[in-house]
């Protein structure tokens, strides 16, 4: 069953040439911005990892990856989910110094992903690593980095409106912050998604904190994977989306576990067998630098600054038929 969402009166401002045109200066103006102010260099990463080394990212413990034989090479080759947990091995590998971090193309595949508007099976995010002293594991510095990626946002956002007029989206700089539980305590009787779409229509740009811990009605707000951000130390970056009447999410980030914060995590989530993966022991071992960092999904910032309705509009994926035959009938093209 489609998810499809198509706005009343829905049209893409500009021609299928124009799309490909501003999605190019989008990709280039942003990880230009975003390497000035984060102080980060970009890096070749993988499309897939060995499977017993515990570097893919786990996601909610349920997705499954898409897994081979490699014959070759004698094991198992997964394709990544993201690179949360590779991206802190590379920085210690790459000897990236304090202050100092990095970016990279992901492309992923997460074929348990249900597709929507927003959702599609193909993944393109930067990802993204810098190098941190411990004691910038706080708030503060976890805000102080929200607002850079936001105004990284914005000035694309103004780059792209002067060379195409006729779009006009204007994201808010102002971000507002607010934890998963204070959200819940300001709307008890909705759902997760129903509160940040509440919030985002109340504060165009919003930083919600602490996601994967449980709350006080014994629920989460959503699922975290428990090896790689802090829980009171991470959250995601929300938009309103004008043109779905929407949340929308941009990036998921947040500062990374220390030892302290995986040994408690590990507990908590059921997943103490992990401790024993080379990746988890060298965290536990104080092997790995102190770290924060995230995932910048590229088509879904392309959605945002274009007024698409779409993900498939700016990305190459598969769809089901009934999406592709009710966007065809609407005059939408799917790449």
């Amino acid at each position: 069953m489609s998810k499809l969402t198509i706005p009343a009166g829905y049209r893409m401002p500009l021609t299928n040439n124009e799309l490909q045109r501003a999605i190019e200066l989008i990709h280039a103006d942003f990880q230009h911005n975003l390497t000035v102010r984060l102080n980060l260099h970009r890096v070749s990463a993988p499309l897939f990892v060995d499977g017993s080394t515990g570097l893919n990212d786990d996601l909610n413990g349920v997705e499954r990856p898409v897994s081979f034989d490699i014959p070759d090479v004698g094991t198992d080759g997964q394709v990544v989910h993201s690179l949360a947990k590779w991206k802190r091995l590379a920085l210690k590998r790459y000897e990236f110094k304090l202050g100092t971090g990095l970016y990279t193309d992901m492309n992923a595949i997460r074929r348990d992903e249900e597709v929507d508007n927003l959702h599609s099976i193909y993944v393109d995010q930067w990802d993204w690593e810098k190098h941190i002293d411990a004691c910038n594991r706080n708030i503060p510095y976890l805000k102080e980095t929200v607002r850079d990626i936001v105004g990284c946002i914005c000035d694309t956002a103004t780059a792209l409106r002067n060379t195409f007029p006729v779009l006009t989206f204007k994201p808010d700089r102002d971000v507002y912050f607010i934890t998963t539980q204070e959200l819940e305590d300001r709307f008890p009787d909705l759902t997760p998604n129903e509160r940040e779409t509440e919030i985002c229509r109340e504060h165009h740009t919003v930083f919600l904190m602490q996601i994967g811990k449980t709350l006080r009605s014994g629920t989460k707000h959503d699922g975290r994977a428990p090896d790689y951000d802090d829980w009171e130390l991470n959250g995601d970056i929300l938009m309103w989306n004008p043109v779905l009447e929407s949340r929308f999410e941009v990036s998921s980030m947040g500062i990374r576990v220390d030892a302290q914060a995986l040994d408690r995590q590990l507990r908590l989530a059921g997943c103490d067998e992990r401790r024993k993966l080379p990746f988890h022991q060298m965290l536990l071992n104080g092997e790995l630098p102190q770290s924060i960092g995230g995932g910048i999904g590229q088509s879904r910032l392309c959605m945002l600054l274009l007024g698409t309705c779409h993900i498939g509009e700016v990305q190459a994926s598969l769809w089901d038929r009934e999406t592709v035959e009710r966007c065809e009938a609407a005059g939408i093209t799917l790449l």
